[in-house]
């Protein structure tokens, strides 16, 4: 096949170019440049997608020896994730980027125009796994090594997407094994270390990028019977779960500590309890897509796993679409459970289908 490669200047994606390659596949690397800012540059592990990033890439496709090029998605990348992650929070929502970029870049802006251009797959080094089953329908697997699977942030690929991907480092045992195959053939970015956090948030202060873009506001901050108990500088800089810099300065009647339970953007105020209260029994979304088959009749409650963080463990539930929603409902209460957030459904390894959720139920009332 003809497979447009997409590398991020990191080790996974260049060995997965490199696997393509030798698969007998025609092959050529593409980095995506999601920013114009022309000092850019990686600190230690934080970020991606930078000029240092871009330069990685393009050696490692040298070494591999296929063509490589950098197109533009800025502007893309501007309207599609950093708007809308601003717009998320202002909203009260706390947003996953990631996934809006593997939704709207990745495998939509990318896949169409890598298929305009006659390529018949994208590859990218996501540890995760495609299997076909009997009746030749493709579906999407947790990797074979679950500590690096990336199938969480794969949950939004729809099944036209899932028809044109590749992913080469699916049932790789380990990430030390990736590292040791880049060094074997010479890629200079076999001990470059991992991104985290928000790429376009290199330096990790949220908060601080946040307010710049949308500005401070002192609101209240409220407990769950509505008292006031203090204030603060702009509800978008709050998230659900969240104990650190409330501020708030006095303390609870029985001396435990206070967590975010709800930001309400439009009021401007941030609501507080236990933790208890942060205990969520049901949670639902509109927006839900299926990766691959759908169930064969989803508005009857079916067994599945949830998961609602890259890095978190699948809890049982039952879940089924009605009026509109995917409604979820775990068999334990799942804690810190936010509007934005994705929740992705398994039903074994295999990604059923995914939503963002719009409204959650506490299993504690108020």
């Amino acid at each position: 096949m003809r497979v447009l490669a997409a590398m991020s200047g990191g080790v996974d994606s260049a060995v997965a170019a490199a696997r393509a390659v030798e698969a007998g596949h025609d092959v050529v690397g593409v980095h995506l440049a999601l920013s114009r800012m022309p000092g850019t540059l990686r600190t230690g592990s934080r970020g991606c997608c930078t000029i240092e990033d871009s330069m990685d890439a393009q050696r490692a496709a040298n070494v591999i020896g296929i063509p490589y090029y950098v197109w533009d998605f800025s502007e893309r990348f501007t309207l599609d994730v950093v708007d809308d992650f601003i717009a998320e929070y202002s909203a009260g929502r706390t947003p996953n980027p990631c996934m809006r970029c593997n939704e709207r870049i990745k495998f939509a802006a990318l896949l169409e125009k890598a298929l305009d251009l006659g390529f018949d797959a994208v590859c990218t080094g996501h540890y995760a796994s495609i299997r076909t089953d009997a009746a030749g329908n493709r579906e999407l697997h947790r990797a074979s090594d679950w500590a690096k699977d990336q199938s969480y942030v794969l949950g939004v690929l729809t099944t036209e997407q899932l028809a044109h991907a590749m992913f080469p480092l699916g049932a790789t045992p380990s990430k030390a094994e990736v590292r040791a195959e880049a060094a074997a053939r010479g890629l200079s970015v076999a001990n470059k270390p991992d991104s985290h956090d928000i790429c376009f948030i290199p330096d990790g202060d949220t908060r601080g990028w946040l307010a710049e873009r949308v500005g401070t506001a002192t609101g209240d901050i409220l407990d769950r019977d509505g008292n006031r108990l203090g204030s603060h500088e702009g509800a978008h800089a709050f998230t659900v779960g969240q104990r650190k810099g409330l501020n708030i300065g006095v303390p609870s009647p029985d001396g435990r500590p206070r967590f975010v339970l709800e930001v309400r953007p439009k009021e401007n105020t941030v609501v507080v309890g236990p933790k208890e209260a942060l205990e969520i029994a049901e949670l639902a979304g509109s927006r839900f897509t299926w990766a691959g088959l759908p169930p064969a009749d989803a508005g009857n409650p079916f067994a599945c796993d949830v998961q609602i963080r890259a890095h978190a463990d699948p809890v049982p539930a039952v879940a089924q679409v009605r009026d509109g929603e995917l409604v979820i409902r775990p068999e334990q209460p799942l804690g810190g459970v936010a509007p934005g957030q994705t929740a992705v459904v398994y039903v074994g390894t295999r990604v059923l289908g995914q939503t963002t959720i719009d409204r959650t139920v506490s299993a504690v009332p108020a």
